[in-house]
Order: structure tokens, then sequence, then C-alpha cells
């Protein structure tokens, strides 16, 4: 393995092996400089949906690059871009009329924050507060750190943080306590917006909380006229089960954020979908209401290409089918674990499977993450825990034999962790 100049992401280089380059994808496989083909189930951090490489939409980027590099797009538009805002409000829920584009969940978030703050001071409202959920994960940037958790991601750049309010989670059986949390929040008057992760908290541990939660959040939303901001950016695209999480609680939030699986993966895209007040509180004949936000690279062509494709892969292909599928394979096997005094928290939503292992201490620091990820390696996965957290999230051309071998090495690997024969 030759030495690299690259430094990576959530890698501390000092305790970590040479990185492994990797060749080629194909379908739910990445495949190394060695010809080795490693098992993709957690989708390359979340992003692949159908698989990599899928072929319709390598067509797309091919197709669009004989067209297309790059354009401004603050002076100009273009029929990919078109396209894909017209197929994104078709299939959001009810009441998003407009698509801001951006090129990561991070930005698109940022923008979420930016969109709702400018609403409220164009419209000549005094509200300056983000509410918030504790563990969640927005990205990290600086408007989104602020708005996730506060710990290790993020404690060398306090100073820089705004402050928020934050609810407590909703465990089972205290979904009340989050609830009269946020309506006390929005008794100030201040509250701006609600920024939520929906039903699954991913980077937080993958915790999961029931649909009814999330209706009665934006029903106090609604009740306080503060602007419900759903950041789907893992959990849509059929993670957990419907095109986005949102459905499942029969809700149609202020602003949506998306990116992940916009393009299945392929090219970074992002978008913020927002409803028309929000765009008309910022359609002035006075240029100091404009919405200034941009990044160099707003609307790339050939990823609005690839999104493109995403949506006639959805519209053609049988993923409702695959997904269901997943998430039989995920029911059976986790229900192999129950009782298994090995793991707590077994858990599903959709296409994610999340179980906690039992050891003395837990975290996104626990020691048995990084050890378990090298021994999922060397079985030919990626797999990385959530430090005791291990969860499963492979694209859905995944077949069975594959989740099982997944779940198979899961079995031997927390019995090599914890000393337990199996």
């Amino acid at each position: 393995m030759t030495s690299s100049s690259v430094w990576h992401p959530f890698t501390q280089h000092a305790l970590e092996p040479p990185i492994t380059r990797i060749a080629s994808t194909d379908g739910a496989y990445l495949i190394d400089e060695d010809g080795n083909r490693i098992l993709d189930a957690i989708s390359s951090w979340w992003v692949i949906t159908h698989g990599h490489r899928h072929p319709a939409i390598m067509t797309a980027i091919r197709e669009a690059s004989e067209a297309y590099d790059q354009i401004i797009f603050a002076e100009f538009s273009h029929a990919p871009a078109e396209k894909l805002a017209e197929g994104l409000i078709r299939i959001a829920p009810p009441g998003l009329k407009h698509v801001f584009y951006s090129d990561s969940g991070s930005t698109a978030v940022e923008v979420a924050l930016k969109m709702a703050l400018g609403y409220f001071h164009n419209i000549g409202q005094s509200r300056d507060r983000i509410v918030v959920m504790e563990h969640g994960y927005h990205g990290d940037t600086i408007g989104t750190m602020s708005a996730g958790e506060r710990g290790i991601f993020n404690a060398a750049y306090e100073p820089l943080l705004f402050g928020v309010d934050r609810l407590p989670f909703p465990e089972t059986g205290m979904e009340q306590r989050t609830l009269d949390a946020f309506e006390a929040s929005c008794r100030s008057g201040r509250v701006a917006a609600l920024v939520i992760e929906p039903l699954v908290l991913g980077a937080g541990g993958m915790k999961m909380y029931e649909p009814q939660v999330l209706s009665g959040l934006k029903a106090i939303a609604e009740r306080y006229d503060c602007l419900f901001v759903a950041d789907e950016v893992m959990t849509g695209w059929g993670r957990t089960g419907p095109l986005f999480a949102c459905e499942q609680a029969g809700i149609s939030p202020d602003i949506l954020c998306t990116s992940k699986g916009l393009t299945g993966g392929a090219l970074p895209l992002a978008a913020t979908l927002c409803t028309a007040r929000i765009f008309d509180a910022h359609l002035s004949t006075d240029r100091r209401k404009t919405f200034f936000h941009s990044s160099s690279y707003t609307a790339n062509p050939i990823a609005c290409a690839a999104a493109v494709a995403n949506l006639e892969i959805w519209r053609d292909e049988a993923v409702t089918e695959r997904i269901q599928g997943l998430e039989a394979m995920h029911r059976q096997h986790l229900a192999s674990f129950e009782g298994d005094e090995r793991f707590t928290g077994i858990r599903q939503a959709g296409t994610i499977a999340a179980l906690d292992l039992v050891v003395p201490t837990g975290g996104y620091l626990a020691d048995v993450g990084p050890r378990m990820r090298r021994l999922f390696r060397e079985r030919g996965l990626l797999i990385r825990p959530l430090g005791n957290v291990i969860y499963l999230m492979p694209p859905y051309c995944v077949t069975a034999g594959e989740v099982a071998r997944a779940y198979d090495a899961i079995d031997e690997v927390a019995s090599i962790v914890l000393g337990k024969p199996q």
C-alpha cells in the first residue's frame, strides 16, 4: 500500500491502517485494487439507493456530459434542473412548491435555516430561535453543527456555534415530554423553526421514534405558526419505507431537505423544498429581501440529470417491491437476536436495521466500534458501527443471501468482541 497525502473524513490516521483503494464499484459491492469484493452494507454512508453504477443513471451522466459542464445558476437555468424541480414537487409531500439546489446534506439544511430566519425577517416578525431534538445530526457546517448534538464532533468549534432550544428524545413511554417541551419553547413567541430528522436520528445512534410524535410536533408548530423543517437527507428515498419518512406521519413540512439518495448516490446534489409562503416572503421589488445564498456548483446540470434518471427509476422499476423485500429480510434476521443477551435495542425502520452491542462503555468513542469495523472488513463487509451501535442500511439491489451474510457476520463478530463462544 502506497503512502498518501489525502486527509480522510472521520478518520484518525494515527490509529488507522493505510486506507484501502477502491478500483471499481458494482451493484452492492466495492472492489479494491486486489480484486476483493466488499459488500457495501451501509450504502457508502447511506447515499447509494438502487446500487452502485445503476445503468440508467450512468447513461444519464454520460449523455449530460456531452452537452453540459457547469453553468452559473444565478444567471441561467437549464433543462435538467427544471425537469428535476418539477419531478420533486410532484412526488414530495403536498404543499411544497419551490426547489432551491445546493450540493450536500449539510448545505441543504443550512439553506433551510436561512430560509426560516429570512422568512420571519422579511415579514417583520422577530423570531430568532431554532428548536432541535437532542442526539440529532444535521451536518458539519457551522449552522448545522449548531443545530446538531454538542459533543466530540464539534467541541473544538464551540465558540463559533449559536444557541438552540433542545427537545428531549421521545423515548418509548415518554413521548409527551418531548411534545410538552416543544410547546413550552413555542410559547416564547421567538421560535422560527423546528429542525428535525423524521423517525430516525442517524449519526446520533440510529435512534428511532414513532410517527405519532412527528405528527404531534407538526400540530404544535402549526398552532404557534413556526416552521417545520424535515431533514430527510438520510431518511428520504425509501429508507424508512415510503419515499419520505414524513409520509408515515401524514404530515407535510414547510421545508424539506433532501440529498444522499437524490441522485441514487452517484453524484453530490441537494435540494431544499419549501412552501409558497416562504418563497413569497423573499419575492419583492426590494432587493434587500433577496435570498442571499449560493454555492459555485449550485444545480450542476450533470448531477441534475442523474437525479432526473433516479426519478425515472422510481417511476419505472419495482423499487417499492425491493424495499418491501429488504424490510422483510431485516425483520426475519432481527427476530433471531431477540432475547440474545449480547444485544439490546433491536430496532428497525423500513430498510434500516440497528441493534446495540452490550458493552461496559458505549457511545461513539467506544473501543468496540473500530474493532468491529476491522473484523467486518476481514469478512469482506463494509459495516461501520457507531460506537457500540451496529446498523445495516444496504442498497435496494442487495440479495437475500447477501443480507444473511451480513447478519451472520454480526453474530460472529459480536461473539469475538465480547469473548463469548458462539
